[in-house]
């Protein structure tokens, strides 16, 4: 643990490329003129090494710009990085496609394994020097996006909120509060409405038009390149949704109808969705600081995991609070140089502030796992992969809410499942809704809101938003920050969420032998694509038709529908 210095010791410059480009092809000359395998495996133990070195200051770089918007030397560094990735990503696509043309593939693949080739392939694939101007664009783009919704400040009786603190209103007993906290966000948007709309219309734009610089047929397919989906497509993910349709909407309705019911309610509105009791739904009993003492003895009875939080806690790689300037959302990224992980959350004071956190402490542990992976490429695995882990985790903690929910924690348990269910239809929604607009990357903004509210009415009928808008015309696609920033990762989650669904009905079981497989599977990292790993944890993967059925019968018989 003392090796790893603390966050604040941590310090990064935006790197000279000139000093990078000689370093890779000295790196490169070392490999070409080695006399044997120990040589070339010494040459590619430095690229690795400056890989990670590489890494770890692009994500402090990042890192501190979403703590702080405002700060200017934060912005002007993001700036100088998002200038300098595209070239950085030309040198690292040079020497994947020198390692995968050069000779000794067999050998390397022996080392290595086949999975960073199959990677390899698709970065060579999903990148030329003729779109390097447009990253930067697009990486400008998507920092209008950040800056505007963190900039956000929302007037509600009497004070201002930024959009992760206001959320808390969104349980609230209350309907009224309910009801007036999502007026005043959706007010907000609507003020916003046409820069939105100017934002992703730029970057539909400019997606095509890098997929077709690149011979691809739309971004769709430039996309699945991006996500690196190795062992699997677009007519898997269109059967998955299939799935959902036919298996899960039904439920979903269902529980909607008994929610309006004890609510109380003639019509469930979408201010009333995150309540599932009169009373409200539970919250921590206690603040950031008491949450952390409670995560700790947590995760002490969990196995690895306590020692793991211990180290984050010590080196200080927890950013949980809401404040003024910080980004929304919650995140997990890593300083391979330092071998550790970091959590960013905005913790305001409701349940969803356990479930992010346990969501990115699983992220964070994956990542703490699999420090002792042969290449770079392999210490995090491809993005719905990831999303097992830290989905898993939020199941695999259920028998410790106590811990913060006190005798709420069996009502945490019913409504965290509950929510899990519920997400599935909206997942896919915001998939579907992605696919139609690179599609039709013509479309107007118009045109998209209205793709939206069609989506939609297929997979979330029960919506009814009242006299809310922006969000009756179609809107509410535009708070879903992956949409702008990450085009097609949303389906990774709930791909990911049956496998953890599986994970929970494997707890119910025999929660050792669960968390056992979890470790193991953590441990892997990114060393074997998707589907590939699910299976290796004894899951059914989701492009396997009835990969929803005992989830499905499990979650019927303990929510007693």
């Amino acid at each position: 643990m003392s090796a790893v210095p603390k966050f604040g010791e941590m310090n990064a410059t935006v790197p000279n490329y000139d000093e990078i480009e000689a370093e890779f092809q000295g790196i490169t000359a070392r490999l070409e003129s080695a006399e044997d395998a120990a040589g070339r495996a010494a040459a590619l133990a430095e690229w690795d090494t400056s890989r990670r070195r590489l890494d770890s200051t692009i994500s402090l770089i990042h890192l501190h710009f979403n703590q702080n918007t405002r700060d200017d030397a934060a912005r002007q560094a993001r700036e100088a990085m998002d200038e300098l990735a595209p070239k950085l990503t030309a040198l690292e696509v040079k020497m994947k496609r020198g390692l995968l043309e050069g000779g000794h593939r067999a050998e390397y693949e022996a080392h290595f394994g086949a999975q960073a080739f199959s990677l390899w392939e698709q970065n060579i694939r999903s990148f030329d020097p003729a779109i390097e101007s447009d990253l930067v664009t697009e990486s400008k783009l998507e920092a209008e996006y950040v800056e505007l919704t963190a900039a956000a400040e929302i007037e509600f009786q009497g004070e201002r909120y930024n959009l992760s603190e206001i959320s808390k209103f969104n349980e609230d007993p209350d309907r009224d509060v309910r009801h007036g906290a999502q007026s005043a966000v959706w007010k907000w948007f609507g003020e916003n409405g046409d820069e939105l709309d100017r934002i992703y219309g730029d970057l539909v734009t400019l997606r095509h038009s890098m997929a077709k610089k690149l011979g691809l047929s739309s971004f769709t397919e430039l996309g699945y390149l991006r996500m690196n989906r190795i062992d699997y497509n677009e007519a898997d993910v269109d059967n998955f949704r299939a799935q959902v349709r036919e298996f899960v909407v039904p439920l979903c309705a269902r529980i909607r109808e008994e929610q309006a019911k004890t609510l109380g309610v003639d019509s469930l509105r979408f201010w009333d969705e995150p309540i599932f009791d009169p009373k409200g739904n539970p919250a921590p009993k206690g603040d950031h600081d008491w949450m952390l003492q409670q995560a700790q003895t947590m995760f002490d009875q969990l196995g690895q995991l306590g020692e793991f939080f211990r180290l984050m806690e010590d080196r200080e790689l927890l950013d949980l609070k809401c404040r003024d300037g910080k980004a929304g959302g919650g995140f997990c990224t890593s300083f391979p140089s330092y071998g550790v992980p970091y959590i960013f959350a905005n913790f305001n004071g409701t349940k969803g502030d356990v479930e992010v956190f346990t969501h990115e402490a699983g992220h964070a542990f994956q990542c703490w796992k699999s420090q002792s992976q042969p290449v770079y490429d392999y210490l995090w695995p491809t993005t719905e992969s990831c999303e097992i882990h830290s989905m898993s985790l939020e199941f695999l903690t259920w028998p410790h809410m106590e811990l913060f929910f006190g005798d709420d924690a069996d009502r945490f348990r019913r409504i965290h499942l509950l929510e899990s269910l519920l997400f599935l239809p909206y997942g896919v929604a915001v998939d579907h809704f992605q696919h139609e607009v690179y599609a039709n990357p013509e479309a107007s903004a118009a045109d998209r809101h209205a793709m939206w509210k069609k989506i939609e009415a297929t997979y979330l009928p029960w919506r009814e938003y009242g006299d809310i808008d922006r969000l009756g015309m179609g809107g509410l696609w535009q708070r879903q920050r992956h949409i702008y920033l990450i085009p097609f990762y949303y389906i990774d989650y709930t791909l990911a969420l049956t496998c953890a669904m599986q994970f929970w009905v494997k707890a119910e079981n025999d929660a050792t032998s669960a968390l056992r497989d979890y470790e193991v599977l953590c441990a892997r990292g990114g060393e074997a694509p998707f589907q590939e790993l699910a299976r290796s944890a004894g899951l059914v993967s989701p492009f396997d038709d009835g990969c929803l059925t005992q989830v499905v019968s499990q979650a019927r018989e303990f929510l007693g529908l």
